[in-house]
């Protein structure tokens, strides 16, 4: 049944380019119909040297935000008023809220959506307690190294082919003695001391080759995560899981990430269901 609008529906939507690979209008599109709320999120596709104006036009015409995906992340920031400490520290933005005066707040939810994604499977205090290994340095590791620091590891080791773009992304993050980089060469012996391993490349995903590591040296009571969810079980997640290691699929970080951006623009803290990710599966993902 179609939504029914008001002079008084609120509005949001997402701004990327392209932007029809979306699937952020299907998961809040599902919680506005859930919770009966009069407002709508709808795709902005906005070409990378219009951001600026697009972002300026928000509170024009009394949109509440939107989210920002590729390519916008890092090229929006100048144009927001004010970017919070955890956007700062991770260096992207992907979420901007119109306040009541007007202004652009920027925020990064993809550190709560990460953080969230595994503490509702189960991964507890105790086991960030140790080290984890965060495979490659791009722009999705910027969040999960950063969620990770927050989370209380004692070290986080970095691990890309280009040894040269993941030191930049260490220098560039500033966090301390608790992170390293190590070359690709040195996993097997990162593995033996890690809780937590973490996938952050898109290797795996649909359309890109598998990412082929061996997870013998690696602890049977350390976790297994990858942010990629196209498709759900990577090859990473199914061998790991074949081992008996816990794991985690990239699905839950899209969809806790959404939480924060949706309670600003709409007044609701929403739940992240298993109805809900069987509503987000029930379409391509690709």
């Amino acid at each position: 049944m179609m939504k029914d609008l008001t002079g008084k529906t609120q509005i949001a939507g997402v701004m990327g380019w392209p932007v029809g690979h979306s699937r952020s209008p299907r998961l809040h599109g599902y919680w506005l119909t859930r919770y009966g709320l009069d407002g709508a999120y709808i795709p902005l596709p906005v070409k990378p040297d219009k951001i600026g104006e697009a972002l300026r036009a928000l509170p024009v015409l009394g949109l509440r935000g939107a989210n920002l995906t590729i390519p916008h992340k890092e090229t929006a920031i100048p144009f927001l008023d004010e970017i919070d400490d955890l956007a700062r520290r991770v260096g992207a933005v992907n979420t901007a809220i119109v306040r009541e005066d007007g202004s652009l707040l920027g925020t990064n939810t993809d550190v709560f959506g990460f953080s969230q994604n595994l503490l509702t499977a189960g991964f507890s205090g105790q086991d960030s307690k140790k080290a984890a290994t965060v495979l490659g340095a791009g722009g999705a590791a910027r969040a999960v190294i950063v969620a990770l620091e927050d989370m209380g590891f004692e070290s986080i080791t970095i691990v890309n082919r280009s040894l040269d773009k993941a030191e930049k992304l260490r220098d560039n993050l500033q966090q301390g003695k608790k992170l390293s980089v190590q070359p690709w060469d040195k996993l097997a012996g990162l593995l033996e001391q890690s809780s937590l391993l973490v996938n952050t490349t898109s290797l795996g995903m649909v359309g890109q080759p598998e990412l082929e590591i061996d997870l013998s040296p690696l602890p049977l009571q350390a976790w297994v995560t990858d942010i990629v969810y196209t498709p759900l079980m990577t090859s990473l997640l199914s061998e790991a899981k074949k081992r008996g290691n816990p794991v985690v699929d990239g699905l839950g970080m899209l969809l806790h990430q959404g939480r924060p951006g949706f309670a600003a623009w709409f007044g609701k803290d929403p739940e992240v269901t298993e109805d809900l990710r069987s509503f987000v599966l029930g379409e391509s993902l690709s």
